[in-house]
């Protein structure tokens, strides 16, 4: 399933009209330029104790200098507003359900579905259950946020609220609080919270009158031997008592009316709002080199989130430098932040490194509800619903009203989908005076937690011990935490709250009436999977199984297959046997790998088939001394996924519901893999054909001479003329305006494209969907490489750039040095800082009131 983008939905017709002919006539550079922000100058924030002191290099990469945490912060938050604020603005749109009040009614499904999930409400609860520190934290980085706001106004903010104004949108700002910060967590775990999509695909599938046994084929487990897990054996937890384990999970026979409900629900988060990514490329590379691998004797470790690309990047670079650090201003931390939050998520401080990965484990369940009215079954009993309306405005239109309904488990995703007709009457329920079925969403992170807390107390981690101290809270999204310090260490942590399941696999929606399928706790933390300083001298993590059977607790049965972390470990085995040792360009080279597992997979099949004189066998004739590398030049590689894509589509499209058609990741690497091996497979057929039962070698042929044909309608009949890049572009969408339908607005926010290399389950991760076309959806969202013998010699290089002003030139800087594997100094010494500064900026105190 397909989860729309957001889109603004821009309020009316007369708008869009006087939109267009304002920019075209009047708006021009001026417009434009006049939110840039003062690099060089001088500020004042309320509540600041003393001079704060931002030095930025070539790139507008802030360092910032003060004296107290709470100065830090709010100097971050003013910073982050000169650069990012309609970014921050939209965010908070998005995660308080108030697009609408912004775009009108097209983004009213989205609202309404935010509301169901409730983000800012959880965040307003996690708020008090923050430490007195962080409290502190979040409050001075509002103060930051509204100086900016007090000193700026209108259009000086950024072209949108430029735009705004003559949409009908809200241009006026509300102030920034410590809730709209937290709340932007919400957004991260819901697109990072594992495999609620496959537990749906799964379901609609088996409803749609596949069997059982088929629609397990599309989700087959991994050869043993693609990747080792990132965590060995032998420092694993020993087995817990067979009872805590509990029987392996199945399917449960459901109602029609309850695959129903499912296919609501399935609806209902088509609006849901795509913040970090979907899909089966979402993940993540990290890894980590032990001391013993390097040429300096130091860990390396190295990190490239893969998301959904957006302009600006999701990721905002920064150094917070407290001037003397120690327990009154503990942090002096580089690495990547969040526009809206204060404090680094990823990156080094002066003792220790950490990167993340998804760790993806189950951290949802659907649950089928049989209900009443308001009511819900609970056992023998009708229990009410939590019901309560939400209100959302709608910039251009009138006020919509929802009902948001939540059982013992959750919210009712299923009441998201207003379209279907009520099914209760025709219901096979188990109780004569019920309606029918809901489905209720339990998610973790709707729980209050403390990831707040754990952002803090990375950045102030200095060993091992207060590393795992900070992983320990953090809640939600549950990630693959790796780690390097000064001394000579490396580890993996995997923190979060991960639910103990007792009776089934969370593969499947489960009955929420029978109390069979509760949840029995979450994992304690000591439990969790950790290793300090492995044997083999390294740890890799990319979204691959954590363990193996040996652990004892069902993370999820839904892992990544382990492509890339296969090919990761297989590079840096290979240079271990030829005793090389590793530098920083050796970690960035690996980044830049763009071998295909698909075409190990697949070409050896297809150099079996005749490659014809001339025309149709052009294509194959170009796999016969490929190096199955993704590389932007390649002729080779366009050839290839245009096999892929057409294979793909020949194979299921007959078989599987729109919706569910292969988008060609690593999970559909392992399916083909087997149906490769068995050319009778039904899945060959096509079932539309009269007469026919295709095969496996009539599908392969068919598949080369369609993408024969596709190809040069493409790029044209000289085969050796093809590029990889030129099918495979990447456009920088900014979400909003970006997104209008309006050229001339569009381009003055959106870039690209981008030709790249890579693809989906690759090191390089420009990742595709096989069922739209070949354009990039997730990448690399930035890279990072620390180096723990010299941390100034650490690289790193963002998507985007710094600014997310139109035109400014911090724009989209980094770019193209980011398309082709390049980075910039991650620069961390003060000296070294102040040498490469082009603009300085200095906060200060406000001027005391003199007396009457």
């Amino acid at each position: 399933m397909t989860r729309r983008r957001i889109a603004a939905g821009l309020a009316v017709l007369a708008g869009l009209v006087v939109l267009a002919l304002v920019v075209t006539a009047s708006v021009g550079v001026w417009s434009v330029r006049r939110a840039y922000p003062d690099y060089d100058g001088t500020a004042e924030i309320p509540r600041l104790s003393a001079e704060v002191e931002v030095i930025r290099d070539e790139n507008g990469i802030p360092h910032i200098y003060a004296d107290t945490p709470e100065d830090l912060f709010r100097a971050q938050a003013y910073v982050h507003s000169q650069d990012r604020f309609w970014q921050m603005d939209f965010r908070r749109h998005v995660t308080s359900g108030r697009l609408a009040e912004l775009f009108g009614e097209d983004q009213v499904d989205t609202d309404a579905f935010i509301r169901t999930l409730g983000w800012t409400d959880v965040a307003r609860a996690e708020l008090p259950l923050l430490s007195p520190e962080s409290r502190r934290y979040f409050d001075a980085y509002a103060d930051g946020v509204n100086a900016w706001l007090d000193q700026t106004d209108g259009g000086d903010r950024g072209l949108a609220y430029t735009l705004l104004g003559l949409t009908g949108g809200d241009d006026a700002p509300s102030r920034w609080t410590p809730v709209d910060s937290l709340s932007w967590l919400k957004a991260m775990a819901w697109d990072l919270r594992g495999n609620m999509q496959d537990e749906i695909s799964r379901s609609l599938l088996a409803a749609s009158g596949l069997p059982i046994d088929r629609v397990e084929q599309l989700w087959p487990d991994p050869p043993e031997a693609l990747t080792p897990p990132i965590v060995p054996d032998e420092y694993v937890s020993p087995l817990l008592p067979e009872a805590l384990t509990g029987p392996d999970g199945a399917p449960v026979p459901l109602a029609p009316a309850a695959a129903d409900a499912i296919e609501r629900a399935a609806d209902g988060l088509d609006a849901a709002p795509v913040t970090f990514g979907d899909g089966d490329g979402v993940g993540s590379n990290s890894w980590v080199v032990g001391g013993d691998l390097t040429e300096s004797g130091a860990p390396l470790l190295a990190n490239d989130p893969h998301l959904a690309p957006s302009m600006p990047s999701i990721w905002y670079q920064v150094g917070l430098h407290c001037r003397d650090v120690g327990p009154a201003c503990p942090f002096d931390v580089v690495g990547y932040s969040f526009a809206g939050l204060p404090g680094v998520i990823i990156g080094h401080n002066q003792d220790v490194a950490w990167g993340f990965t998804n760790l993806g484990p189950d951290v949802t369940d659907l649950y089928l509800e049989q209900v009443r009215g308001d009511t819900y079954r609970v056992g023998d009993e009708w229990v009410p619903m939590d019901v309560h309306e939400e209100t959302i405005q709608v910039a251009g239109g009138d006020d919509v009203t929802v009902t948001v309904r939540r059982t013992r488990h959750g919210p009712l995703l299923s009441d998201r989908d207003d379209d279907i007709e009520d099914v209760g009457d025709a219901a096979q329920v188990e109780s004569d005076d019920a309606d029918g079925y809901e489905v209720a969403l339990r998610w973790t992170a709707l729980d209050p937690g403390r990831t707040a807390d754990a952002i803090f107390a990375l950045n102030r981690a200095t060993d091992w011990e207060s590393f795992r101290s900070a992983a320990a809270l953090f809640d939600v999204p549950s990630q693959n935490l790796v780690y390097a310090d000064t001394e000579g260490n490396i580890g993996y942590q995997a923190p979060g709250r991960v639910p103990v399941r007792t009776s089934y696999d969370g593969r499947w929606p489960v009955p929420g009436w029978t109390g069979e399928y509760e949840w029995a706790g979450y994992i304690p933390f000591a439990s969790m999977p950790s290793v300090l300083n492995p044997e083999q001298g390294y740890v890799v993590t990319a979204n691959q199984p954590v363990t193996s059977d040996r652990y004892p607790f069902l993370l999820t049965g839904d892992f990544d297959p382990g492509h890339r972390a296969g090919r990761i470990n297989e590079l840096i085995d290979a240079a271990v046997e030829d005793d090389e040792r590793f530098d920083v360009a050796d970690m960035a080279a690996i980044q830049a790998d763009a071998h295909s597992d698909a075409a190990d997979i697949l070409v050896p099949f297809l150099l079996e088939l005749e490659a014809p004189d001339g025309y149709y066998g052009d294509g194959l004739r170009l796999l016969r001394d490929w190096d199955r590398s993704m590389t932007a030049d390649s002729a080779a590689a366009a050839y290839f996924n245009a096999v892929w894509r057409n294979l793909l589509e020949l194979t299921f499209h007959d078989d599987l519901p729109e919706d569910e058609w292969p988008d060609g990741g690593g999970r559909w690497f392992e399916v083909m893999r087997d149906l490769l091996e068995t050319p009778g497979d039904p899945f060959w057929d096509d079932v539309d054909s009269e007469n026919v039962t295709e095969n496996r070698d009539v599908i392969l042929v068919e598949a080369v001479r369609d993408a024969r044909n596709e190809m040069t309608v493409e790029q044209g009949k000289d085969a050796s003329t093809w590029e990889w890049g030129r099918l495979h572009t990447l456009e920088l969408t900014e979400q909003t305006f970006g997104t209008s339908d309006i050229g001339l607005v569009e381009w003055m926010f959106n870039r690209g494209p981008v030709e790249v290399g890579g693809g989906g389950s690759i090191v390089l991760a420009n990742a595709w969907d096989a069922a739209e076309g070949y354009e990039t959806i997730w990448s690399p969202s930035m890279r990072m490489i620390v180096d723990l013998d010299d941390l100034d010699a650490s690289r790193w290089i963002d998507l985007t750039g710094v600014s997310g002003h139109p035109f400014h030139d911090h724009y989209w800087d980094q770019t193209e040095l980011w398309r082709d594997g390049e980075t910039l100094p991650m620069r961390w010494d003060e000296e070294s800082v102040r040498a490469a500064g082009e603009h300085t900026f200095t906060f200060q105190p406000p001027e005391p009131s003199e007396s009457p």
